[in-house]
């Protein structure tokens, strides 16, 4: 039998989903203890911060933006419509999508949840440095970038 060019102590401390899993929950740490006395995650502050955005979102654009999968979203936007942030809207479509908006409520928690995130953001800034947040825009955009 052949071994393996790799070994199970490589891939423990060289995986990079791992590390990359890693680090996204420092960081995410970082945001929800920042916006916890709102009762907020940070999961929830992007999802309302796209909705915001949008004025009327839906499921699949707001999946898409936040390479979200939808079972994900809909979790996430029926606790938001139970805490009063979001509410959903009737769809002119064929009834399958339902589209969701901010509430008056939901709108003021992002007005309040602004400062915490900032704070936050330069946390998360200082920790990944200028180079850190160079490499991790340019690995989004190749991502992101359709092939010829």
């Amino acid at each position: 039998m052949t071994k393996p060019s790799v070994d199970i102590e490589s891939i423990a401390v060289s995986c990079i989903a791992g590390r990359l899993r890693a680090l996204n929950r420092v960081v995410t740490n970082l945001y929800d203890d920042a916006l916890r006395p709102l009762g907020v995650k940070i999961s929830q502050g992007n999802i309302l911060a796209i909705t915001a955005k949008l004025g009327t979102a839906r499921p699949a654009e707001v999946c898409e933006m936040l390479q979200l999968d939808t079972s994900t979203l809909s979790r996430n936007v029926e606790r938001m419509v139970a805490n009063g942030w979001l509410e959903i809207v009737p769809d002119d479509g064929d009834g399958r999508s339902q589209p969701f908006r901010l509430t008056a409520e939901g709108r003021r928690l992002m007005e309040k949840a602004i400062p915490a995130w900032q704070r936050a953001q330069t946390q998360a800034k200082k920790l990944l440095g200028d180079d850190g947040l160079a490499l991790l825009n340019a690995a989004l955009k190749r991502t992101r970038a359709t092939p010829d």
